[in-house]
């Protein structure tokens, strides 16, 4: 028979805080975990329905199950284990975690380093690197953002993201951009080939043979694009990329294209030609805000396989490369798929502009 299944079951605010350790970027993978699997519990899931969801093994949930009837949160935590009595209190520990977060180094650096905080703090190095990973505090990174300065902003994201989650009968949604100054360079010396224990080896410097300007058209259903390299972007040419969006486009179809704020989209010469097609639909995505545009992701994917690492001779040489990629993508694409709602964003931004105000002195 086995032993029975313990009955678990959670109150509101438990359910609350497991989401939110199971959604925490700063605690431990295996906390993480932990609140997950009990998460995947309460929804009633047999012990080998949730060990198979995690790979992991039953006694694995079956532990965690128990640990948490018999002792709830408190429970999913590691147990203190005994060893050598520790040598750093908590006084210490706080004053090592204060002083990362709130300091500055005194050789003027814009952040600190692990032997610094060693010679700050008197604690060694290894102990430094272990309680900034307890805490999650990690000053050797950063990450960027930027926020949008747009009036509009909320207006036009619930505009842009409707028509990823919810496209219009009978038209066709393009998301449109250009690349520009991509640009041919020349390796001055020949590439190392990949082999067994290195990796390819690229010299630094290069030769410059000119750049060109890579203009693009993703179908939002299909993934599929249209593209074409020109050698400049001011609206002329723009203007003439739309030309050839219309003629690839079935003249039954409505088209509904994704761009941004760049002057050239918003040329006198590009409204009169877009008033004069009753089909064609224009929608701008908020300044600042090149994350909302999918054609986006198309241009890091071709610039990390077919240009970063590629060597030129010339400008022809390069246009003829990235046809040939975006030729063979085409044979095989599939649709880069939208899944946050405009509310969903609306949060997130909603939460790091709380983190800034929080910044303020």
């Amino acid at each position: 028979m086995g032993r029975p299944m313990s009955h678990l079951v959670l109150t509101e605010e438990e359910r609350s805080q497991l989401e939110s350790m199971a959604r925490a970027r700063s605690m431990s993978a295996a906390l993480v975990q932990r609140a997950k699997i009990v998460l995947a519990c309460a929804e009633g899931n047999p012990n080998s329905v949730v060990a198979a969801r995690f790979e992991t093994t039953h006694a694995t949930v079956g532990k965690w199950r128990r640990r948490f009837v018999n002792r709830r949160i408190s429970g999913l935590y590691d147990e203190l284990r005994p060893g050598k009595p520790r040598t750093i209190d908590d006084e210490r520990v706080a004053e090592l975690i204060h002083t990362t977060l709130h300091q500055r180094p005194r050789n003027g650096a814009t952040h600190w380093s692990v032997r610094e905080l060693e010679g700050e703090s008197g604690i060694s190095k290894s102990s430094v690197q272990r309680y900034l990973s307890l805490f999650g505090v990690r000053p050797h990174r950063s990450e960027s953002f930027k926020l949008s300065t747009d009036p509009f902003f909320v207006d036009k994201l619930r505009d842009v993201v409707g028509l990823y989650l919810n496209p219009p009968d009978n038209a066709l949604v393009v998301c449109v951009d250009e690349k520009s100054q991509c640009q041919a360079l020349e390796r001055t010396q020949p590439m190392l080939p990949m082999g067994l224990g290195y990796v390819e080896g690229v010299t630094h410097d290069y030769k410059r043979h000119g750049t060109t300007t890579l203009f693009a058209a993703l179908d939002v259903l299909s993934g599929a694009v249209l593209s074409t390299c020109k050698p400049r972007h001011r609206h002329q040419e723009f203007l003439s990329f739309l030309r050839e969006i219309d003629k690839a486009v079935p003249d039954h179809l409505d088209i509904h294209a994704i761009v941004d704020n760049y002057s050239a989209h918003k040329h006198p010469k590009v409204k009169a030609w877009l008033a004069a097609r009753a089909r064609w639909h224009l929608h701008f995505i908020p300044t600042y805000s090149s994350w909302l545009n999918l054609v986006e992701r198309f241009f890091a994917l071709i610039t990390d396989k077919a240009i970063r690492r590629g060597s030129f001779r010339s400008v022809k040489d390069l246009t003829t490369k990235i046809n040939h990629f975006v030729t063979h993508y085409n044979q095989n694409c599939k649709p880069f798929m939208w899944t946050a709602t405009a509310d969903s964003i609306l949060e997130k931004l909603q939460r790091l502009c709380k983190r800034i105000s929080g910044t303020a002195h």
